[in-house]
């Protein structure tokens, strides 16, 4: 176990070698492989690139998130490809209905929230789960991609006001204010869609 955490590590330290001269497509290439694959330090690196150039900081942003959402394209194609008796099989009964439930009634923001956690977050179980449950493909991108725009803003402000230190920050405020947080961003989301709702009805009434 230990060679092979070496060797990871090694592996992720080259592939971030190689990426590292080509900026903001770089921060694209590792959102994208962290998602499909490996677990790359995507957040040490949108630090990085932010406390380089904060100016900038709108385009890292955007790219990792890119990055991201299309990366989980492949967790997509696993979780659609491998149906709902071998996703039960890994989470037992229990736990897959309650994730069913959790889709069935949010499914955007049942991948959306998830998408916001920082790593150790198993955010690849719910993009599996989305799969399985045949969230559609739109807005499986959409939910992932509105989610990590919301995680690499809130660590670009971190990092612009504290710091690269601002990983381990954010990281240790998640693990404590976990449950408080999620509440807090689910009920914003619901009470602006109830705003823009609102909005859209009452030019109809008139």
């Amino acid at each position: 176990m230990h060679t092979l955490k070496n060797l990871l590590a090694r592996w992720s330290g080259l592939l971030w070698a190689l990426l590292k001269p080509l900026g903001a497509w770089g921060v694209f290439a590792i959102g994208g492989i962290d998602a499909a694959v490996l677990g790359m330090p995507v957040d040490a690196v949108v630090a990085g690139y932010v406390y380089s150039h904060p100016h900038r900081f709108w385009v890292y942003v955007l790219m990792a998130a890119a990055g991201s959402a299309l990366g989980s394209l492949v967790m997509y194609g696993i979780g659609y490809s491998m149906g709902d008796l071998v996703l039960e099989k890994r989470m037992g009964k229990e736990k897959f209905e309650h994730m069913r439930e959790r889709f069935e009634r949010r499914e955007f923001l049942a991948l959306m929230l998830p998408a916001i956690m920082p790593p150790p977050f198993p955010f690849k179980l719910f993009a599996l789960s989305a799969a399985v449950f045949e969230m559609h493909l739109t807005r499986f991108m959409l939910a992932i991609f509105t989610g990590r725009v919301v995680r690499f803003m809130i660590l670009s402000l971190l990092v612009i006001r504290f710091g690269p230190e601002a990983v381990n920050l954010a990281a240790n405020l998640v693990r404590r204010q976990l449950v408080w947080m999620l509440a807090a961003i689910g009920l914003g989301i619901i009470i602006g869609v109830g705003f823009w709702l609102r909005g859209k009805r009452k030019p109809a009434a008139d």
